[in-house]
């Protein structure tokens, strides 16, 4: 499995605000592998980092893209899915019974979700709120999203094991079709070797490392 080396830092010193503009960001290593197996796509690129204190694991996706869209028909999780979004999915083991799924667009609104195998999704659970804190906002590159999850949380849901997390993290990039309508184009860091689109089966995932 491919895996991400996450740094440790002093405790309670990264502060979130969205724009990835805290010093401690540059201690962090730029995973960039970001591909997608199914369909050509250019100019844009996904960088995403992470770092951990004892408290919380932090996160962060620098978005390089002029033509972001967001879906603004309401609030609603269907709004979310039809928007350029990062995600990332945790599970415990490859049997993928249960995982949990953060997808979150530039705005910053949140679908997360319980999800078990063949596509079984749970949208009735949902993340402790004082358990996960999200900050974005948008530039002139693209846009960025910046967030912390609780070491906590992630004991509580079975997802750390000898400080390594199974991850996914992913993104989708909606671009207008001939149709004009926007469609999504779907990029991965791990190549789930799939003929189409799917980023919830095991192969999908990779491990990251808390250093």
């Amino acid at each position: 499995m491919k895996a991400y080396n996450v740094i440790k830092i002093p405790l309670n010193q990264l502060i979130i605000t969205g724009k990835a503009d805290s010093h401690l960001w540059k201690k962090a290593y730029v995973l960039n592998d970001f591909h997608s197996p199914w369909e050509e796509i250019k100019n844009t690129e996904t960088k995403f980092k992470a770092l951990w204190d004892c408290n919380f694991l932090f996160f962060c996706f620098e978005v390089l893209d002029d033509n972001i869209y967001v879906d603004k028909a309401d609030n609603s999780f269907n709004s979310i899915n039809r928007s350029d979004r990062v995600e990332l999915f945790f599970r415990s083991n490859a049997s993928l019974d249960p995982y949990y799924c953060l997808e979150i667009d530039p705005t910053p609104r949140i679908m997360d979700f319980k999800a078990y195998p063949n596509k079984n999704f749970d949208f009735n659970w949902n993340w402790p709120k004082e358990n996960l804190i999200v900050r974005s906002s948008f530039n002139s590159k693209g846009f960025c999203i910046e967030g912390k999850i609780s070491m906590a949380s992630l004991k509580k849901l079975n997802l750390l094991h000898d400080n390594m997390i199974e991850t996914g993290i992913y993104r989708a990039k909606y671009h207008k079709s001939e149709k004009s309508v926007y469609e999504p184009i779907w990029l991965t860091w791990v190549n789930p070797s799939t003929e189409t689109p799917n980023f919830h089966i095991a192969s999908s995932f990779g491990i990251l490392k808390l250093e």
